[in-house]
C-alpha cells in the first residue's frame, strides 16, 4: 500500500530558511545544511529499504496561487493568503507493509525541536474500490 506523508510549513519558514529574519532569525548556513543533511540521509535509507515512491518539496506559499470558481468564472487569488496560517511544504510517498510502518517512518519527519511539530499520513488511493474500504 501507498502512503503519502505530507509536510506543513508556513511562510515564515520559507523566510527563515531563505536568510530572511522574521519573529523568528534566520537560519545558518550550518543550520539549513543539517537540516538537507537529514533529509537526504532519510530519504537515501527508504530508498535502500525499497520505501520511497516520491518526495518533493514545494515552492514558497508566495509563489502559489488560488483557484476557485464563482458564478462559472475562474477567480485567482496570488498567494500567499492571509486567512491560511500552514501551508503543504512538501510531501514523501512510500510504499509499505501497513499503516503503522507509513506512521513510524512519518515520525521521522517530525522536528523535534519544532513546538507543535506534525505530518499528516494518509492512505494513497489506487482506484474507486479502494473508497469501499
Amino acid at each position: 500500500m501507498k502512503y503519502m506523508i505530507l509536510l506543513y510549513g508556513s511562510q515564515q519558514d520559507y523566510d527563515v530558511l531563505s536568510g530572511r529574519a522574521s519573529d523568528r532569525p534566520a537560519m545558518s548556513a550550518e543550520q539549513i545544511a543539517a537540516m538537507h543533511q537529514h533529509m537526504e540521509t532519510f530519504h537515501q535509507a527508504l530508498a535502500e529499504s525499497g520505501e520511497l515512491v516520491d518526495a518533493q518539496g514545494l515552492s514558497e506559499p508566495v509563489h502559489a496561487r488560488r483557484v476557485q470558481v464563482r458564478e462559472g468564472a475562474p477567480v485567482v487569488t496570488d498567494g500567499p493568503y492571509p486567512e491560511t496560517q500552514e501551508v503543504l511544504a512538501g510531501y514523501t510517498i512510500v510504499e509499505c507493509a501497513s499503516f503503522d510502518r507509513a506512521t513510524e517512518i512519518a515520525a521521522g519527519l517530525v522536528d523535534p525541536n519544532a513546538p507543535g511539530g506534525y505530518v499528516d499520513v494518509r492512505p494513497v488511493l489506487e482506484g474507486i474500490e479502494d473508497l469501499a474500504d
